[in-house]
């Protein structure tokens, strides 16, 4: 295991579990068709919990170039790293997707619905209307990295300022503040606040040999790409300009 090696690890399950709970909710007779929302978003910040768990002992787990940019940018990451983490996220989220597809196969098959089988590869928006959209993605993912970099761990509170180890339990943090902004902010265009998370499924939809799939809409594909990397970017210039 190495940092890069983790991030692919990390992100493949984060998307495994992410997209199958998409599929589970959205495709027909499968025993979770029509769900919920509440479903989608709790499991989707479940699946972040999954991933941070395996990786956050060798890369930190960002899972999300959006963080790692975000980290960089504040003066919390090296640089040099980032595009091997970046690459690293992107072929991990689609290792995920296709191994829910594979999982889901008959599914998949089961509809000619573009939207059903589009839906667990990459977001859409509720409203197409791509300013809105990308400002939708922009603050979804400001909240998520501003509160990141304020996230430390636990402590005795001494003059000694003991730290505690949290082990895994350290990853909830990061569960619960995708799921609030899930169920907060995401039902405008589905919360990538993640490219790898759009990226590299949507590549595997374009990819993978689906019968009555449709487009793969790569003319949306610049919102949850872009949107998230300048909500970073944000969060990081007011991290600097309030203090850390």
């Amino acid at each position: 295991m190495n940092p890069y090696v983790a991030e692919i690890i990390g992100t493949g399950l984060l998307l495994l579990l992410g997209s199958g709970v998409v599929a589970n909710v959205v495709l027909p007779q499968t025993k979770g068709n029509n769900a919920g929302w509440l479903v989608i978003t709790t499991a989707w910040a479940l699946s972040v919990f999954t991933g941070v768990v395996v990786a956050a002992p060798y890369s930190g787990a960002h899972l999300n170039p959006a963080v790692t940019v975000g980290l960089a940018l504040a003066g919390k990451f090296d640089w040099a790293m980032a595009p091997g983490y970046i690459g690293a996220q992107v072929l991990g989220a689609g290792i995920g997707a296709f191994l829910s597809w594979l999982i889901h196969i008959d599914h998949f098959k089961a509809t000619q619905d573009h939207g059903e089988i589009a839906a667990p590869f990459g977001t859409s928006p509720a409203i197409r209307n791509l300013p809105n959209n990308f400002i939708s993605e922009v603050i979804g993912t400001f909240v998520l990295v501003f509160v990141i970099l304020y996230i430390t761990g636990a402590k005795i509170e001494d003059a000694s300022e003991t730290p505690i180890g949290l082990g895994s339990v350290g990853a909830l943090p990061v569960a619960f503040l995708v799921w609030v902004i899930g169920m907060s902010l995401g039902g405008t265009t589905g919360y990538a606040i993640n490219p790898a998370r759009d990226l590299g499924p949507r590549i595997i939809h374009q990819l993978l040999p689906i019968k009555g799939k449709g487009t793969s809409d790569w003319s949306y594909a610049w919102v949850p790409i872009l949107g998230p990397i300048a909500g970073a970017a944000l969060a990081a210039g007011l991290y600097f300009l309030v203090g850390s």
